[in-house]
């Protein structure tokens, strides 16, 4: 999340700042990267790190977050409106999920 709302400028980046706790999830600080957020959370920057200039450049370069989220750029702020429908969500390469599927059932025998 702390990617997709552009307070990241790569998934390294975004994990360091997320387990070194400087990321607020319904006010409550989380070190978890992989922290599962749901609908309606919201992700704030902590006090100290709304004033991170990594944080800042993050902001000033990446495109504006997809449509399920919501960002405050002032306030360094973010929510997750709704769940992603699947063909928002960005891939690195094609997927068949079938063969995904059909890989999967085959191991378990």
């Amino acid at each position: 999340m702390v990617l997709r709302l552009g307070f990241a400028q790569s998934m390294r980046q975004a994990r360091q700042l997320a387990s070194h706790g400087h990321f607020l999830v319904n006010g409550k600080r989380v070190n978890v990267p992989s922290y599962q957020v749901k609908e309606g959370d919201s992700i704030t920057a902590s006090p100290s790190a709304r004033n991170f200039l990594v944080i800042r450049e993050a902001m000033e370069v990446t495109p504006e977050p997809p449509p399920y989220l919501e960002r405050d750029k002032d306030a360094v702020t973010g929510r997750l409106v709704r769940n992603p429908e699947r063909d928002e969500i960005p891939l690195f390469a094609p997927v068949d999920e079938r063969l995904i599927v059909e890989l999967a059932s085959r191991s378990t025998k």
